[in-house]
Order: structure tokens, then C-alpha cells, then sequence
């Protein structure tokens, strides 16, 4: 507890000795502007208020100038990297036009080769089929002959 007191007492005096140097301080700044101090009358006062305001609002407007500088090279900069993008996404599609052209080029050779192997198997089905017929013909043909030679054999 003791030490606590010691801790808040020079606490106190070194608070009291900040506020004894700003005291002089101030007193120094007093007697500096005093001698220094410039009067003018209410018109000259009035004149370099109004300068003052507007070097302020110059101020205020340049720095206005400068984000609205800082916006507009980020939109322009936006703006470009936007036409990139717009021109790799015209060649991607054009690149994707082309290969689907490709395909459905390939699609339809592969239909007319197709259609042609089917017109072949159509044309061997039906050569087959002819020769079926043949051969059925022929056959009938050999029963018939075979028939009338077994029945003299057969008599």
C-alpha cells in the first residue's frame, strides 16, 4: 500500500511539473505574438479572410482533382483490361466456332461413309438374297430331277 502512495505522489509532482512548463510556454507564445502581431483594419481583415477561404476551397478542389484523377485512371485501366478480356473471349469463341465446324464437318463424313457401307451391306443383302433363291430354285430343280429318276428306279 505504501508503495502505491510513493508510485501516485510522483505521479502528482511530475503532473504538476508538465503544467508549470506549459504555463511558460504559453507565456513565451503570449509575449512572441504580442511583439509579433500585425493589426489591420476590418477591410484588409476581411480581404485576406476571404483569400484565406479560398486558398482553402483551392485546397479542398485540387484534392477533389487529384481522386477524381486517381478514379479515372483506375476506369481506364478497368476499361483496358475489360477489351483484353473481351478480345481473348471473341477468340476463345471463334476458336470454339472453328472446332465445332470441324466436328460437324467430321460428323458428316462419318454419316456419308456410313450411309455408303450401308448401301453396300443393302446391295450384298440383296446379292445374297438372289443367290438364296438360286440355290432354292436349284434345289427344287434337283428334287424334281431326282424325283422323276428314283420313280423309274422305284417301278
Amino acid at each position: 500500500m505504501a508503495e502505491r502512495e510513493v508510485k501516485g505522489g510522483e505521479r502528482w509532482t511530475a503532473a504538476i511539473a508538465n503544467l508549470t512548463d506549459m504555463s511558460s510556454n504559453l507565456d513565451s507564445l503570449q509575449k512572441l505574438i504580442v511583439k509579433k502581431a500585425v493589426y489591420v483594419d476590418d477591410e484588409t481583415f476581411a480581404k485576406a479572410s476571404l483569400s484565406s477561404e479560398q486558398a482553402r476551397a483551392i485546397k479542398v478542389l485540387e484534392q477533389r482533382v487529384e481522386t477524381l484523377e486517381r478514379e479515372l485512371d483506375a476506369a481506364i485501366s478497368a476499361a483496358a483490361r475489360a477489351r483484353t478480356e473481351k478480345r481473348q473471349a471473341e477468340a476463345a469463341q471463334k476458336a470454339a466456332e472453328l472446332r465445332a465446324q470441324e466436328i460437324t464437318k467430321e460428323l458428316e463424313n462419318t454419316t456419308k461413309v456410313f450411309q455408303l457401307h450401308l448401301e453396300e451391306l443393302h446391295a450384298k443383302q440383296e446379292e445374297i438374297s438372289k443367290r438364296d433363291k438360286e440355290i432354292k430354285l436349284l434345289e427344287a430343280i434337283i428334287q424334281t430331277l431326282g424325283g422323276r429318276e428314283s420313280l423309274p428306279a422305284k417301278r
